[in-house]
């Protein structure tokens, strides 16, 4: 794995690079500064980087900012982040993951954790090689895989506040290793996205989860919170600062929205999605698996709220046409 390292201090270099020469043949370049960063991205013929590790606090540039330089570029929208900083605050943390991240290790660094970090690092390196190329060009000519499954996850690009799952999973088990204060997850479920996913080819699919994720995000605006897509036609968001979500008043509101929005599948047939919401779970006084079992709780809340409005819909007809 080819990675690059970006730290101010010579000394964090220096032990990353013997860090990273002890735990396996990975070919480690460093940059004390951002732009020296975006200097070696830019140089021409240079191999690709297949992980970054970053720190924050950095002058002229800090490492959230030049990790947004990064994602800008196609060929690292989705290449793994993982920020290796002294701030532990979680203003950080959030920023950190907000921007992109895809995990967060904290200094002084324990060596047996940034060794676990680094090889799940890798393995999710690895899985994303095998589409990189297909996931980038979608973001400039609208190629995506020829199929998608309905359970996977997807990277949603370029929406406010949406990170892949697996950020999410590694954000909310930083929370945990801090502390949760007033965080709640709660999902939103499209109503039966079976049939929209028998329905529309993959690039279509594509597009009614990204738009469907727009609408939720510029929802939640003014609200502290990330949201990811966990597949199933369900986004599951984990919410800050105290606040408590009506998730009932929220999926009138996202459903108003998309009332509103005009969405065409390649026929110029018109979709119109509307979600469901589930209970909203609060994750305060949870450790370890129990938080992050509150993340497929929320899920499964959503998605049992979406199948049961599609149920009474569908029987609801029953009985009309019975009259």
């Amino acid at each position: 794995m080819r990675i690059l390292a970006v730290d101010d201090d010579p000394i964090i270099l220096e032990l990353l690079t013997q860090f990273v020469a002890a735990i396996g043949e990975h070919d480690l370049k460093t940059a004390e500064s951002g732009a020296e960063a975006l200097d070696l991205l830019r140089s021409p013929g240079a191999a690709p980087f297949d992980c970054f590790m970053l720190d924050i606090q950095m002058p002229q540039m800090d490492g959230i900012e030049l990790m947004g330089h990064i994602r800008d570029r196609a060929r690292y929208a989705d290449t793994p982040v993982l920020m290796v900083t002294a701030m532990s605050d979680k203003r950080y943390i959030d920023a950190a993951f907000a921007a992109g991240a895809t995990d967060y290790v904290t200094k002084p660094f324990d060596l047996n954790e940034l060794r676990a970090r680094v090889g799940m690092v890798e393995k999710l390196a690895a899985t994303r090689q095998t589409r990189t190329k297909k996931i980038f060009a979608a973001k400039s000519v609208a190629a995506v895989p020829q199929t998608l499954e309905l359970h996977e996850p997807l990277s949603v690009y370029d929406v406010d506040n949406v990170i892949d799952f697996i950020s999410m999973e590694n954000y909310v088990a930083q929370l945990s290793r801090n502390a949760l204060f007033g965080s709640t997850a709660f999902a939103f479920s499209v109503r039966n996205i079976e049939g929209y996913h028998r329905a529309l080819n993959a690039f279509e699919f594509n597009g009614l989860i990204s738009d469907v994720a727009e609408v939720i995000s510029d929802t939640l605006a003014g609200h502290q919170f990330l949201m990811s897509y966990g597949g199933d036609g369900t986004f599951v968001c984990v919410t800050e600062s105290g606040w408590r979500p009506e998730p009932e008043t929220l999926m009138d509101d996202v459903n108003y929205a998309l009332s509103r929005m005009e969405m065409y599948n390649n026929a110029g047939i018109r979709l119109e999605p509307r979600v469901s919401t589930g209970s909203a779970v609060r994750m305060i006084w949870k450790s370890g698996n129990a938080v992050m079992d509150t993340l497929g709780e929320a899920h499964a809340s959503a998605k049992d709220a979406a199948v049961k409005y599609e149920r009474n819909r569908h029987d609801f007809w029953l009985n009309e046409q019975r009259a």
